[in-house]
């Protein structure tokens, strides 16, 4: 079994081969590990290796683990990403404590993580995220909100507005994968002459990353490939 230093390198070649085979450079996509259900001892290792972005689902999960590196050697550079659902009543401590948003898609709980964001921490990066399937069971606003949404979020001091986010359904052919990716991008480039500040496309995981770089991911989440299979068993939300 490989060690998560080496699937780290082996994940972060794959990348440098996605972006070279479409022509982008190399570091125009950063890896985002997930570490949700995963111990501390895990990122650590990944810290160990470099990284310095890192996944969240479970809100209090994830506070935990935003607490225990707070006095790491590497806590300045460390970045913490929610990209789980929200719930309403669990946004003040996401606005305590991340430094990114990835599943806005909702106003009520934009103007909840503005409202709870501590004036003394930088805005919150936050991300919408996109139901590009169409399918009821996904979360996400449909195309035709996103420009609604980002305008309203446009007006909100404690929130800056990154990107576009989305889960696709799964699909195991690349046509299928680049399909669902480009038709996020398509909606970027929609977005970014009315909020030139854009710069994230969160799209792409361990079995579909190929076809997100080539469709323009700028952010591809990964946890298995990384850290192996996840024990859901003893989860908290």
């Amino acid at each position: 079994m490989n060690s998560i230093k080496q699937n780290i390198t082996q994940v972060i070649n794959e990348m440098a081969l996605a972006t070279e085979k479409c022509g982008r450079a190399a570091d125009s996509v950063q890896l985002l590990a997930v570490s949700k259900t995963k111990p501390v001892a895990a990122i650590e290792q990944a810290i160990d290796a470099g990284l310095v972005a890192f996944g969240e689902n479970y809100v209090q999960e994830g506070v935990d683990k935003v607490n225990y590196f707070a006095s790491h050697p590497a806590a300045e550079q460390l970045v913490w990403h929610f990209i789980g659902p929200i719930q309403s009543n669990k946004t003040r401590p996401i606005a305590e404590h991340f430094d990114w948003v990835h599943s806005i898609d909702r106003l009520k709980t934009a103007t909840r993580l503005n409202d709870q964001r501590p004036t003394t921490m930088a805005p919150l990066n936050v991300l919408l995220q996109v139901n590009t399937s169409g399918e009821a069971s996904k979360s996400g606003i449909s195309a035709d909100e996103v420009m609604e949404l980002a305008a309203a979020i446009a007006t909100m001091p404690q929130l800056v507005l990154r990107g576009l986010m989305s889960i696709p359904q799964p699909e195991t052919d690349y046509d299928s994968q680049f399909a669902a990716f480009k038709a996020l991008a398509d909606v970027f480039e929609q977005l970014k002459p009315h909020h030139p500040q854009l710069d994230t496309l969160s799209m792409g995981m361990s079995g579909d990353m190929e076809a997100a770089i080539a469709a323009g991911s700028t952010m591809v989440r990964i946890g298995t490939a990384l850290f192996g299979a996840r024990d859901y068993g003893n989860q908290a939300q």
